[in-house]
């Protein structure tokens, strides 16, 4: 089948890695399906690009948002994004796509927005558990709500496709992982808390692990991610009580520690829970608070009730909380092994084959 015949898929992702990680593993399986894929998204997004294979074309679109900016920038807005749409709407007439899908974020505007225009297949894939703002002004709009986070709050008469999360590829291949009770042998720790407000985990979460048992403390091992501004202090606090802690702004390897840990603490961040379902590990979840619709709390949702994470709200997290949920899991193997299979049977390691399939049967509806 020559280039021109293959089926085109546009991929429309904001310019977030929350956004733009799944739109890689959706492009990677079409790719492997025999389909053409673009990417469109703005300068921004253009900086998630270098793990997407190379023969994805790239097309950067005019957006924006009235999230930034000052009153002269936001009232040119509309004309800004209204010129996006036409653009894209007259390169998808030139080249049109078999089926358009948006990952959120208002770079997805144009692609979706054109597709609209020209009535072509299109759907949404939503990661969190409330719905962004650009996907639930199209979730009506569209032909089908792809949810990473089950269950997804979703507009009246509108019904969402549990899909799950893909993962990239170095979580996929540690999917159930075979998981090490904690006991009286070395442990691992594993503390992520995402690029956003992670600092009321470095003030928390040192002080709570200082307060274990002795005998517990000397056999920990630490591996906590903390911001740049924050990584000194956190590291000092630790050697002053002789804790074994590996601090860094950020873990290249976190598939890899979080395979070999006995227990992670984390934000709620839609690709965190995936990660932690796929891989399968016991967890103590603490929402950021000033996530919008407090989608992170929604996000936490699956593993809580499953019994495979202890959620701990912002307003109520204490050093005494965190050290008490900390023990609650190293002091009970039983119940930790639990955990991580409850983790595991809430998981979705196959999400990025179910969009797959769902952006083919909508190519096939078309025909």
């Amino acid at each position: 089948m020559s280039k021109a015949d293959r089926p085109l898929l546009v991929i429309a992702a904001g310019g977030t890695g929350g956004h733009m990680f799944p739109a890689q593993s959706l492009a990677e399986v079409m790719l492997r399906r025999g389909w053409r894929v673009k990417l469109s998204t703005d300068a921004r997004g253009a900086r998630y690009t270098g793990g997407f294979p190379h023969s994805v074309e790239i097309e950067e679109v005019s957006s924006a948002t009235f999230a930034r900016g000052g009153i002269a920038s936001k009232a040119l807005v509309p004309f800004r994004v209204s010129g996006g749409v036409m653009a894209q709407a007259a390169r998808m007439m030139r080249d049109r796509p078999s089926v358009v899908v948006g990952f959120g974020g208002y770079p997805s505007i144009p692609a979706l927005g054109a597709a609209t225009l020209l009535r072509l297949p299109r759907m949404i894939h939503e990661q969190n558990g409330v719905l962004g703002r650009v996907n639930e002004l199209f979730a009506k709009r569209v032909n089908a709500v792809a949810c990473g986070t089950w269950p997804t709050e979703l507009p009246d008469g509108v019904e969402g496709i549990h899909t799950g999360n893909p993962v990239r590829m170095a979580v996929y291949e540690r999917q159930g992982a075979g998981y090490i009770p904690p006991g009286d042998y070395p442990m691992s720790l594993l503390v992520i808390g995402g690029s956003q407000g992670a600092r009321v985990l470095s003030d928390v979460v040192p002080p709570a692990i200082a307060e274990l048992p002795m005998e517990m403390l000397a056999q920990l091992r630490i591996s906590h991610q903390a911001r740049h501004e924050d990584g000194a202090r956190v590291a000092e606090f630790y050697a002053e009580n002789g804790i074994d802690a590996d601090v860094q702004p950020f873990f290249h390897d976190i598939p890899a520690r979080m395979s070999e840990a006995q227990l992670v603490i984390s934000r709620s961040g839609a690709s965190s829970v995936a990660d932690l379902s796929v891989i399968g590990r016991p967890a103590i979840l603490v929402p950021f608070a000033a996530a919008t619709g407090d989608h992170q709390t929604a996000n936490a949702r699956g593993l809580t009730e499953a019994g495979a994470a202890i959620r701990i709200p912002e307003s109520k997290l204490t050093v005494e909380a965190m050290r008490d949920a900390i023990l609650s899991v190293l002091q009970n193997s039983q119940g930790a092994a639990q955990m991580a299979q409850a983790a595991l049977s809430v998981s979705k390691p196959d999400a990025a084959e179910e969009l797959a399939q769902l952006v083919e049967a909508l190519a096939d509806k078309d025909r």
